[in-house]
């Protein structure tokens, strides 16, 4: 994983703009995985519930234990942000304390109909990074919708191919995704770092290993 070529902005919070932050190998994976098929609410949230146990919650592929050898690429980067030099290098640009906590991975294909209210996330995640795939050749209008605390919109970000945005959640980072027209599928990929009391263990990779505890 890539974190050399990143910038930084205040406004509308402080977050990242991450480029070219995952090879093609990994980048395919997100973008060619089977992701689970159903009937979705697309209620404005990403479960349609604030529980993460309802509808499109059991519809969600996150990567863990039990996948993890049909994403070998994927596992690779959760192996590197489990790693002390690493997780010490994002935790040194996030300011944030990573050592007590775990990695969480999941993959993203959004399709037309799919919409997320302007919300913050829960205190529970250390760190907030979404990275795009594109093989759709989507608009880059398809990135993530930044608020202002009085949820105005203010930019989407990013707008390149293999392009992630990160932030730490806080009282500031409303985020969201307007209502749009999707072409193909909107590819992504979420990583967090989350604390010890993460309520949903079947969502971690690896939860048996907190980070600088890798094999």
């Amino acid at each position: 994983m890539n974190l050399e070529n990143l910038t930084s902005s205040d406004f509308p919070f402080k977050h990242w703009e991450i480029y070219d932050c995952l090879d093609i190998k990994a980048l395919d994976e997100i973008s060619y995985s089977t992701i689970p098929d159903g009937d979705r609410a697309y209620d404005g949230t990403r479960a349609a519930d604030h529980t993460g146990q309802g509808v499109d919650g059991k519809l969600r592929l996150f990567i863990n234990s039990n996948n993890s050898k049909s994403f070998p690429n994927l596992t690779n980067v959760i192996n590197e942000l489990q790693k002390k030099e690493i997780y010490k290098i994002i935790g040194s640009l996030i300011n944030k304390d990573l050592s007590n906590s775990f990695v969480r991975l999941e993959i993203i294909g959004d399709k037309t109909g799919f919409w997320l209210k302007p919300h913050k996330d829960i205190e529970e995640k250390l760190m907030t990074m979404m990275i795009w795939a594109n093989p759709y050749n989507e608009s880059d209008r398809l990135g993530t919708d930044l608020y202002d605390t009085d949820h105005n919109y203010v930019s989407t970000q990013p707008k390149t191919i293999s392009g992630g945005l990160a932030f730490v959640p806080d009282s500031q980072t409303w985020h969201g995704f307007e209502k749009k027209q999707i072409e193909g599928i909107r590819r992504s990929l979420i990583v967090n770092y989350v604390g010890e009391g993460w309520p949903q263990i079947i969502d971690l990779s690896f939860p048996e290993l907190m980070v600088g505890h890798s094999t």
